[in-house]
């Protein structure tokens, strides 16, 4: 699918052409449409854009890979087309094998673009920060130090959490069992897609609080992403998920650690052969911590 470049009288009548936005846009989203793309987020390989380009009532999202200036243009061309189609091929295989990832709709190697899925809802990292910021609230109105106390999960109100987290671990277990690696997995790369009315699951639901945690998760930004079935590259994953939750939920860090355990379990056989393995990623991170 080669994306053509619109004539430049075209451009210069298009309220969308790139001289309105801050990087210049992939050549597909300077064709009119219903709505202005939207620049989401900006790092250091790729841009993704919220448009409504394929259809007006469908949002969806195109994550493009611009030219390196630093690069020669062979290497990078080449280097482009196979991240592009690389993460294609992923998520493809995901949604054969019912791991929740975007679906896509459309892949142009040779111009820097894939079309994907808009998935509706906000980050678990956000929904995640919400509730503890409630939760030290309500300590720090019983007169206790809201930063101080951890949550254990023997508490009712945290069971909402506690589901939340058993229901990441079930999405990582099947992800690693259709021998995928994800190499960046954080709570900001998982979205909490709201749940269609009476279609909530039954394992993975706390029917208390306040819904704010509710939502299937969704992994999304397989950019590093790789299929393997090695269980040192799984364990890896695991760390790095649990290093960033450490990072971003300090407070929740035991809790989930000994949910994520459980629930990967449940949904993957080899795992006690991959949290063997993770023990001694672990042991290594520590090692490394010392040493400096």
């Amino acid at each position: 699918m080669a994306a053509v470049s619109p004539p430049p009288q075209q451009q210069q009548n298009n309220p969308q052409s790139h001289e309105h936005h801050e990087f210049p846009l992939p050549a597909i989203l300077t064709y009119p449409s219903s709505t202005p793309p939207t620049l989401i987020t900006q790092g250091a390989e790729a841009r993704l854009y919220k448009t409504t380009y394929l259809l007006p009532s469908i949002p969806s999202a195109l994550k493009y890979r611009p030219p390196k200036a630093w690069r020669h243009p062979a290497l990078d061309a080449r280097l482009t087309r196979h991240r592009i189609l690389a993460e294609a091929r992923i998520l493809a295989k995901c949604r054969r094998e019912g791991v929740f990832v975007p679906a896509v709709y459309a892949v142009d190697e040779s111009a820097g673009w894939m079309m994907l899925e808009w998935v509706g809802g906000a980050p678990a990292r956000v929904g995640i920060n919400e509730w503890l910021r409630r939760r030290k609230e309500s300590e720090e109105a019983k007169g206790h130090e809201g930063d101080a106390v951890p949550v254990t999960g023997d508490r009712e109100e945290d069971q909402e959490l506690i589901a939340l987290m058993r229901r990441i671990g079930a999405a990582v277990g099947r992800m690693h069992k259709v021998g995928i690696v994800h190499g960046d997995l954080t709570t900001s790369n998982m979205m909490l897609r709201p749940w269609e009315k009476g279609r909530e699951p039954s394992n993975g639901h706390a029917d208390s609080g306040d819904g704010s945690l509710d939502g299937d998760i969704v992994i999304i930004d397989f950019g590093l992403a790789s299929q393997s079935s090695s269980d040192e590259d799984r364990a890896v994953d695991l760390y790095v998920l649990e290093r960033a939750f450490a990072s971003t939920h300090s407070r929740a860090e035991e809790l989930f650690t000994r949910v994520l355990d459980s629930a990967y379990r449940e949904t993957f056989k080899q795992a006690p052969i991959v949290l063997k393995k993770l023990e001694e990623v672990r042991m290594r991170g520590r090692k490394r911590s010392m040493i400096g």
